[in-house]
């Protein structure tokens, strides 16, 4: 078994956070790019729609054996190291080659050129994140220092939100490129690289000891249907946990209700704010999603890590949850026309919910992963990350459809200006605020029974140590 120190040095922290900035960017940028597709490339909604559902589906078959195969393999290198490094250089390699698309081809053409290396893409995302998610929660077993490394995989993380909503300034400035599929093609470049150098950080310098003599699954072609069968049976396993299922249901509701919304963003502060003069809007639809993770990175993760130490990370959830309450509520009040400047002042307190989410859960699961340990003997991180980002993904999946619904439901014509159709504006506006405190709301009910405290969580290692002296 590979043991876990209970104090991480800062550059092996530092390292994982690379990792995370890639893990994070590759999306970020990812979402941005794909409106070229419909806006320039004349992507039809079907087409569109086939290639935001499809990779999601497609996730949710192959994380769950790379989850498997990456808890049971046995290496001189450890379990995860070689699988990061693998799926770093797919993903880079693949996001170059998706973007090079031409106008002058047929739309079928890109369609499956798209289509294909995205495949390809998602298969060497999933690669890359279930390992390295996984080697996280392995790196240490203090109730704390678990916190301590997901707040510097999220500070610097939070960068790739930081930066991204400038894509949207570069690419449709004429005098950086004459045409935004021009943009992405050369971008892509740009993007990738950089990206990918992060990605395979944590398999370069992140220390991992050999798992060539564990008592491991076996992992061959002859055994891939007893294999499937056990992904199963491990999947029910970990869900039985109750407090693993809670965090994963409240996960699924904050990270849907926010990224439902998300896309609204533009319509909202182009129509609430400047009655629908996209080029009045200037910088302002940029800098929201630029100050909002600015204000992620310098305040909300730093008080979030102090609140978890101080009072527990059940009680820093919930607070943390309730001040983005305030933030969706005040932003209700302060997006005023003509006074665009004033719904900076709500910034920091709505991302107190989305910018404290994986700091503190990702903490939280490494705790469930020793109840399980405890319970079956076994150290299954590879699993537990798979199940929690696979509800990560599921709700951006149902997010991107709610976000269209909300547009017709409200009766939104973009082709309108606000005064044409108060109405609609004034309802988009108002599921831009309150549908995210109903997501809350529902996930802090969850939450309300989460029992996992330092000291319980110190008594369980404490009897894992135990029965390993035993056995030993």
């Amino acid at each position: 078994m590979e043991s876990a120190k209970s104090k991480v040095p800062l550059g092996q922290k530092i390292a994982f956070g690379v990792g995370m900035f890639a893990n994070q960017m590759f999306p970020a940028i990812l979402g941005i790019f794909m409106v070229v597709l419909v806006q320039d490339l004349g992507f039809p909604n079907w087409m569109y729609s086939l290639i935001y559902l499809f990779p999601r589906i497609f996730d949710s078959i192959t994380d769950p054996i790379m989850g498997f195969v990456s808890d049971n393999t046995k290496s001189k290198w450890g379990r995860r190291r070689q699988y990061v490094l693998i799926g770093g250089i797919i993903m880079g390699l693949a996001y170059v080659f998706m973007w090079q698309l031409f106008k002058e081809d047929s739309l079928q053409y890109n369609f499956w050129y798209f289509f294909i290396w995205s495949i390809i893409f998602y298969l060497g995302l999933t690669f890359f994140s279930v390992p390295y998610v996984a080697m996280g929660y392995e790196m240490s077993d203090d109730f704390h220092e678990r916190t301590n490394i997901m707040a510097i995989a999220q500070w610097i993380g939070q960068w790739a939100w930081v930066i991204a909503p400038w894509f949207w300034v570069i690419m449709y400035d004429p005098e950086w490129f004459p045409s935004a599929d021009v943009a992405v093609r050369e971008l892509a470049i740009w993007v990738a690289i950089p990206c990918s150098v992060c990605a395979i950080v944590p398999a370069l310098f992140i220390k991992s000891k050999s798992t060539i003599n564990e008592n491991y699954e076996p992992l061959n072609a002859a055994n891939i249907g007893g294999s499937l069968v056990k992904i199963a049976q491990n999947f029910k396993e970990a869900f039985k946990i109750p407090e693993f299922r809670k965090i994963c249901f409240s996960t699924f509701f904050i990270y849907n209700a926010f990224f439902a919304v998300s896309s609204l963003t533009f319509f909202v502060i182009v129509y609430k704010l400047f009655n629908g003069d996209a080029e009045a809007s200037g910088i302002w639809v940029s800098l929201f999603g630029c100050l909002g993770a600015l204000g992620t990175t310098f305040i909300v993760i730093p008080i979030v890590t102090w609140m978890s130490k101080t009072m527990g990370k059940r009680k820093a959830f919930m607070i943390s949850q309730a001040i983005s309450i305030v933030g969706y509520i005040m932003m209700y009040f302060l997006f005023i026309p003509s006074k665009p400047w004033l719904y900076i002042i709500c910034l920091p307190f709505f991302s107190f919910g989305i910018g404290s989410l994986f700091t503190i859960m990702m903490s939280m699961t490494a705790d469930i992963i020793d109840i399980d340990e405890l319970n079956s003997g076994k150290r299954r991180e590879g699993v537990f990350g798979a199940i929690y980002w696979w509800m990560v993904k599921v709700g951006f999946a149902i997010a991107g459809g709610l976000g269209a619904a909300f547009l017709g439901v409200v009766g939104f014509d973009p082709e309108l200006t606000t005064l044409e159709q108060p109405d609609a504006i004034q309802g988009l506006h108002a599921i831009f605020c309150f549908f995210p405190v109903v997501g809350t709301l529902a996930a802090m009910w969850i939450m309300r029974s989460y029992d996992v405290t330092e000291e319980k969580a110190n008594e369980i290692r404490t009897q894992i140590e135990e029965r390993k002296k035993h056995f030993n």
